[in-house]
């Protein structure tokens, strides 16, 4: 028997995709959200995104940046600025949804996540990626992740 799939589940991945992308160029170059969002909505491949969703993730990530790095700080071994870009987006993004975003299960929330630093981090990134967000869902979601055994896989 297969996965079960909501309606939207590729949408919500290129959302994602395309979140963490814009947090990555803000990280790099700065500039409001809303210029961030325009921008991308402007210049970017956006078919199939569900761009509601991009734009809540990246405008509540934006707003939470300070929290988010505090709380992704605690479960790095090294600075955050010292953390390889694109996986620090990927972790905003990821932390974000976790604090935030409840209806989506933990699960898929780092799932995701490793995808994306499987395809656009570094080389391993996605292990790294993997261990912060294990550790951050035990802190964020401690309900969730002891009622299904636990965080990661």
């Amino acid at each position: 028997m297969g996965r079960q799939r909501q309606p939207g589940f590729h949408a919500r991945r290129k959302a994602r995709r395309a979140a963490m992308q814009a947090l990555y160029q803000w990280d790099l170059s700065g500039g409001s959200a809303a210029e961030i969002e325009a921008q991308f909505r402007a210049e970017q491949p956006m078919e199939g995104v569900d761009l509601d969703y991009f734009a809540g993730l990246l405008r509540g990530t934006l707003a939470e940046v300070a929290a988010l790095d505090e709380a992704i700080a605690s479960h790095v071994d090294r600075p955050l600025a010292q953390v390889d870009p694109v996986e620090r987006a990927i972790l905003r993004l990821a932390a974000y949804e976790l604090a935030h975003r409840l209806e989506v299960p933990y699960r898929v929330v780092i799932d995701e996540a490793v995808e994306l630093a499987k395809r656009f981090g570094a080389e391993n990134g996605h292990r790294f990626v993997n261990g912060v967000l294990d550790r951050l869902a035990r802190e964020l979601r401690a309900v969730e992740t002891a009622a299904s055994g636990g965080a990661g896989a």
